[in-house]
């Protein structure tokens, strides 16, 4: 029998995939199990074993392509004794019909996925755009033109009726201002310049900007900046950076400062919080599940660490090695990336210095590292007495949430991450 596979729901609101490669090749025999796609959604890379024990008949998608819950992947010929289904296809194509008025709401209306996202950008109801496709679906074509037909009564104003008292010569008007050349949220014609290259905006990278978009365009935020001397902390992580390497581990200054901020966390609370705006709550969080952002050839990923409190700082080095390893090699799941209720952003490994983070909605702040660098710094002795020594100073920025921390706290929450990260004896006494 011929058996179709279709892409299954993926969960946790996912609609569609990208076909990143195809194993499996037509007149291939694979056993179940066989892993005979491999499809990213979101931030996920995700392997698809073959549902059955047979020969692939028909492959119907393609790398780079994207494909929605449901569709048809490919078909098998199975060695089951039962009469063969019909060949999948692509699905139905609307059935013909005279198009409808425009402006008349009469349900969906028929369109791609780019004609609607187009329509989105400009502002334009489907329903009131005359469509000219086959089966009454509108094109991009229609709702260029519909958005250009919207524009005409802005560019030429009617001319104003004369009063009955007018000047011997009226003041000239203003003359309007010309219609854009392309509609808003359309791009030109770069190409018309010189070379162009278009690289897809992939899954990963789409995800990202879906994210910051909403933490920006969400979350008010205000930072709270400072400088670390970590000294002493970097001397300690040198004396014991080769124990935790032997153990698989890697010791860095994100992993001091997750467990700096999980005692901060535990003093002020309202930092390990969600805003709620429909039920009018600040959701306190009572664990402590640390994001923190891994640069990897895939884009930016926030895997988390959980229950960071629980967690030596030997244990976090090691798990945070590992976890940083899966980030880089595609495998981390979409379940390792969520939960989070702080996050960490370290650019000090990559040499950036100063910078601002932004929130990762839903949480309510970040903490972002900046690459410690050797400077002049004035320590007091016990005497009280003054000296110019150089010392190794680290930038520190905590972002915030205004609408559900105060200024106040955040200097306070800020100050012990910073006394932690002083003193190595102060870290290890501290943490609660």
């Amino acid at each position: 029998m011929t058996t179709s596979f279709r892409l299954p729901d993926l969960g946790e609101g996912v609609h569609e995939a990208e076909i990143l490669a195809i194993p499996a090749t037509p007149g291939q025999e694979v056993k179940e199990g066989d892993i005979i796609l491999e499809i990213e959604t979101d931030k996920a890379a995700v392997e698809i074993p073959s549902p059955v024990t047979g020969k692939v008949t028909e492959i119907l998608v393609k790398v780079g392509e994207r494909v929605i819950v449901g569709s048809v992947l490919m078909t098998f010929r199975t060695e089951k004794d039962e009469t063969p289904a019909e060949r999948p296809g692509p699905p139905p194509a609307p059935q013909p019909q005279p198009p409808p008025a425009a402006g008349k709401q009469q349900g969906p209306v028929p369109a791609s996925p780019s004609t609607r996202r187009l329509a989105r950008e400009l502002g334009i109801d489907l329903h009131k755009v005359t469509p000219s496709g086959s089966g009454g679906v509108v094109t991009k074509d229609d709702v260029l033109a519909h958005a250009r037909a919207k524009e005409q009564p802005a560019a030429k104003p009617a001319a104003p009726e004369p009063e009955a008292a007018q000047p011997a010569e009226p003041s000239p008007m203003p003359a309007p201002l010309p219609a854009p050349a392309v509609p808003p949220g359309q791009l030109p014609d770069f190409a018309r310049w010189g070379p162009i290259e278009r690289l897809p905006f992939r899954s990963i990278r789409r995800a990202t900007a879906t994210q910051m978009a909403t933490s920006w365009s969400q979350i008010p935020h205000v930072y709270c900046q400072d400088d670390v001397d970590i000294t002493r902390l970097e001397a300690f992580r040198q004396r014991h950076k080769a124990e935790l390497a032997a153990a698989g581990g890697r010791l860095t200054m994100t992993v001091f400062a997750m467990k700096a901020v999980a005692t901060a966390l535990k003093l002020y609370p309202n930092f390990n919080a969600s805003l709620d705006l429909s039920a009018q709550e600040i959701i306190i969080k009572r664990y402590f599940h640390m994001g923190i952002a891994v640069d990897s050839d895939h884009g930016l990923t926030v895997p988390v660490i959980r229950d960071v409190d629980r967690k030596s700082i030997k244990e976090l080095a090691i798990e945070v090695e590992s976890t940083v390893g899966k980030v880089r090699e595609g495998k981390l799941s979409r379940e390792e990336m969520q939960g989070g209720t702080f996050t960490i952003t370290n650019a000090g490994a990559l040499g950036g210095h100063h910078f601002s983070a932004i929130i990762n909605y839903p949480e309510v702040a970040i903490l972002g590292l900046g690459q410690g660098r050797m400077q002049p710094a004035v320590v007091t002795d016990e005497r009280g007495r003054h000296e110019i020594v150089p010392r190794l100073i680290m930038p520190i920025v905590l972002c915030f949430d205004h609408r559900v921390v105060d200024g106040a706290d955040a200097v306070r929450f800020l100050k012990v991450v910073i006394k932690a990260l002083e003193d190595p004896d102060e870290l290890l006494i501290t943490m609660i």
